[in-house]
């Protein structure tokens, strides 16, 4: 990878990390950043993998601070961020290291940041911050607001951006 490579990404990646650190902040000031009812429109850049690695540290980065600003606990913050890198780099593979036909790559694309939620964010709401009610539960309810956040608005964001061929250089 040249200099001018170098810096397009770890710009690209910049970038993406501010975004999601807005759009976390924004839903967390309308109550649905933290807990168990969880819609974070950030979420919805977990897709931004399938059309470049940069994206990958952008929003582990961006999930990291997103955590630390809205006052999470420390396991959430370490576990959360990971949740959404290994989501992140299960969006790349599926885009980018699969055989799958091109329309089950993008309809695939949201679907491991959404499993990786589902499967450690319940851990944390029911281990770290107690809160009442069953794994089962809290699955049900973040597995909900990441359908949203990321399989939809998710999905919505890759089609404008494939359809306006923005990122198609990437």
């Amino acid at each position: 990878m040249n200099n001018h490579a170098k810096v397009r990404s770890i710009a690209q990646g910049g970038i993406i990390a501010a975004l999601y650190v807005v759009l976390t902040l924004i839903a967390n000031a309308l109550g649905l950043a933290n807990y168990e009812i969880q819609v974070r429109f950030s979420e919805a850049l977990t897709i931004l993998p399938f059309f470049t690695p940069a994206a990958i540290p952008g929003l582990f980065a961006g999930c990291l601070l997103s955590n630390i600003l809205t006052g999470c606990a420390i396991w959430d913050i370490v576990f959360g961020s990971l949740a959404t890198l290994i989501g992140a780099i299960g969006t790349w593979w599926i885009s980018h290291k699969t055989k799958l036909p091109a329309m089950a790559k993008i309809y695939f694309s949201p679907l491991p940041p959404i499993i990786a939620n589902v499967i450690v964010v319940p851990q944390v709401l029911s281990r770290v911050y107690m809160l009442p009610g069953t794994i089962l539960y809290f699955s049900l309810t973040v597995g909900a607001g990441e359908v949203i956040s990321c399989g939809i608005l998710g999905l919505l964001l890759l089609f404008v951006l494939r359809k306006r061929n923005l990122l198609t250089d990437l």
